[in-house]
């Protein structure tokens, strides 16, 4: 009596369970699918500015919210060292001009200008003496010695033209290369002043005076003045269904409750390996009052939609593509279109059929 009056409970209780089952009619409305996507509020043309040197900050020149000019001034870094060895590389410049060593070159000029001389000389008593030897006059050894007296001024001619030339070129490269160090040294103390690479607005100054600054690190944040981007981080699953021009209907936390609308322009196609994620740009559609650079916002992006759609629950559907109706009759669907709560129905019921809500 006692496993009859089990298996009686156990049979209620199933049919009470069914019974309290959730039953509904499909819909036909409209219905979109789209992509979410989380991302920031970005300056056009923002980036950060590193400078070229290390150092201690001397002076800050502007202040966030400044308006700046491509070139202009933002910080100067002490740059004692850089002075002076400007000041070293333009003591060197000067020391290797041409014109500092004319002396130099003087000499060497009236060394050719003697040996010239002697040459001529020589070779005048060497033309006389060979007059001699022909009238048989004086002796072999004589117009010999005449000979090596010529070559000998000879050889002393060019190797005084060959001192000179090489002194000036020498020179010449000395004061090319002492030049080119200062324009290197004056470059280097450039660097010391970090300057704007655009026009565009300081969104913020990352440091004070006094501070150290290395070119790993930061100092300031610059951008657009008035033009704002969105750039939003994509699922390497979805990567493949975003396209330029596609809307984007996202909210921001700044405005509760508000819905804009932007439009995809880029897509950048290295995926971020720990992420496993895309960036994607797009541009406002409808812009808010007032936007700040890093703003958070949290985006979909409309992928498809259409009108008038037979549509159910997600959570009817089972994951083998079925759905339960009355009688317990599981039927096989096709669905299309998804969004977060609803699915399309393109096959395998109407609108009049009753459905039930699956047990989970």
């Amino acid at each position: 009596m006692k496993r009859y009056f089990h298996l009686a409970l156990v049979v209620l209780l199933s049919v009470s369970c069914k019974g309290e089952q959730e039953k509904i009619q499909p819909t036909v409305e409209d219905i979109s699918e789209s992509v979410y996507a989380s991302g920031v509020v970005k300056s056009k043309d923002q980036y950060q500015v590193f400078p070229m040197v290390n150092g201690i900050i001397q002076q800050i020149l502007v202040t966030e919210g400044d308006v700046v000019q491509k070139g202009d001034p933002l910080l100067r870094i002490d740059d004692e060292a850089a002075r002076l060895g400007t000041e070293n590389a333009r003591l060197a410049a000067d020391f290797a001009r041409v014109s500092a060593n004319e002396e130099k070159l003087n000499e060497l000029q009236a060394a050719i200008d003697l040996a010239r001389s002697r040459k001529q000389n020589d070779s005048l008593l060497l033309e006389r003496q060979r007059n001699l030897w022909a009238n048989q006059i004086g002796t072999r050894v004589e117009l010999e010695q005449r000979e090596l007296n010529y070559k000998n001024s000879a050889t002393a001619y060019r190797s005084a033209q060959l001192r000179y030339n090489d002194l000036r070129k020498q020179l010449d490269f000395a004061a090319r290369q002492s030049q080119k160090n200062l324009q290197i040294s004056q470059t280097r103390a450039d660097d010391y002043t970090v300057q704007s690479e655009t026009d565009g607005k300081v969104y913020s100054v990352l440091k004070e005076k006094g501070e150290m600054v290395s070119p790993q690190s930061p100092v300031a944040v610059i951008g657009d003045a008035d033009e704002f981007v969105l750039e939003l981080q994509v699922d390497e699953y979805d990567i493949s269904r975003i396209k330029p021009g596609q809307r984007v209907f996202l909210n921001l936390d700044s405005y509760k409750g508000e819905v804009f609308e932007a439009k995809i322009t880029k897509i950048n196609p290295a995926m971020h390996e720990r992420t496993r994620s895309f960036t994607v740009e797009a541009a406002f559609v409808t812009t808010p009052p007032a936007l700040f650079p890093n703003l958070t916002t949290e985006a979909n992006i409309l992928i498809q939609a259409k009108k008038n759609a037979l549509t159910i629950p997600r959570d009817y559907l089972l994951e083998s593509g079925f759905v339960w109706k009355e009688k317990d009759e599981k039927v096989k669907v096709i669905t299309g279109l998804k969004d977060y709560n609803k699915v399309e129905i393109v096959d395998g019921l109407t609108k009049k059929d009753v459905i039930v809500k699956p047990a989970r």
